[in-house]
């Protein structure tokens, strides 16, 4: 076993929950980056929980269902301890049988019905942070809000998160019901969060879950512009991996690259301990789906940042460098979190 990583707190009071310093993201798992091997991804949950990773995320949208059953089966074949890990769940995102996107229902009828099937594809009692996947613009906040807090009084549940909703939402959720966390993409190509919504989340101490601290791989050091991809893989219409776009992204990976050098580190470890750097309320989540990919990640918790570091990551890789949107415009226009 690998050595323990260290902790940190997501929320404040009673909301709070512990969490190692970084979590694991299961999505790619299930296909949103072309196939996975379950062997191997069961492999990476057990090297990950091992070493002190405890947090583990989830969408019940992720493969219709395939990535819960995943982590129930991982759960179970591994003999882990309920109580010795963090699963956190997203919901309300509609798909139909050929994968299309439908949109999200946040209904409190939908919210509980939601939860039933999670709960039995999982094979447990309990979710650690339950959360919509996106704000249903038919529904108020407070609604999706109290009816997860209901599940919370019924003991389905233990804590209520947000995931890409802005400053507003933010509030107003908060004052529906204590909120844990807000999971949002957060990177150095993706800073849109420092403006408002960082702000609103450490005065009312609400921890933030990061995604894409790699930019599903871009920002990794190991994408190049030969790499082709699987037509079922999320990357193959996004923006940032686009032509010109992807060409200029890259030309900000190779500046990248010369400070990690620099440091010994490689560019992945620079760039996740980069967000480490902005703030102990900040859990970077992995979307590591071998173990060698696990383990380049984990050492960025050895790679301790100082100013000057910062500064030169900066310079290489300044805010707003990056080119094209993070998702395509229908998707954009369903966050919350970019208005």
């Amino acid at each position: 076993m690998t050595a323990m990583i260290s902790t940190r707190t997501l929320g404040t009071g009673p909301a709070a929950v512990a969490s190692g310093a970084l979590g694991l993201g299961l999505m790619g798992m299930s296909g949103m980056y072309g196939p996975a091997e379950e062997s191997e991804s069961i492999e990476t949950i057990r090297a990950a929980v091992e070493s002190g990773v405890n947090l583990l995320d989830t969408g019940d949208f992720y493969g219709m269902g395939h990535n819960e059953m995943l982590l129930g089966r991982a759960l179970k074949q591994l003999g882990l301890d309920r109580d010795a890990v963090r699963i956190s769940v997203k919901f309300g995102a509609q798909r139909g049988p050929d994968g299309s996107w439908l949109g999200y229902d946040a209904r409190p009828a939908a919210v509980k019905t939601a939860l039933a099937y999670t709960l039995t594809r999982l094979g447990v009692d309990h979710i650690d942070v339950y959360r919509p996947a996106r704000l249903d613009p038919r529904v108020p906040i407070e609604e999706t809000v109290g009816a997860i807090g209901e599940l919370v009084q019924a003991g389905y549940v233990r804590q209520v998160g947000l995931s890409e909703v802005g400053a507003e939402t933010i509030r107003r959720a908060h004052a529906a019901h204590p909120i844990t966390d807000l999971q949002i993409e957060y990177s150095l190509i993706s800073r849109g969060l420092e403006e408002a919504i960082l702000p609103t989340t450490r005065e009312l101490g609400i921890g933030i879950t990061a995604y894409g601290v790699l930019s599903r791989g871009l920002i990794s050091g190991h994408w190049t512009p030969e790499r082709s991809t699987h037509a079922a893989d999320f990357r193959t219409h996004a923006p940032r991996f686009q032509g010109e776009n992807l060409t200029r992204n890259l030309e900000l990976v190779e500046a990248l690259r010369t400070v990690a050098e620099a440091r010994g580190a490689s560019v992945a470890q620079i760039a996740i301990a980069w967000v480490l750097a902005q703030g102990t309320d900040i859990v970077p989540l992995i979307g590591a789906r071998r173990p060698d990919r696990l383990a380049e990640a984990l050492g960025a918790l050895e790679v301790e940042l100082t100013a000057e570091d910062l500064a030169q990551i900066e310079k290489a890789v300044p805010k707003g460098a990056a080119s094209g949107e993070r998702y395509a415009t229908a998707q954009m226009s369903s966050l919350d979190s970019e208005r």
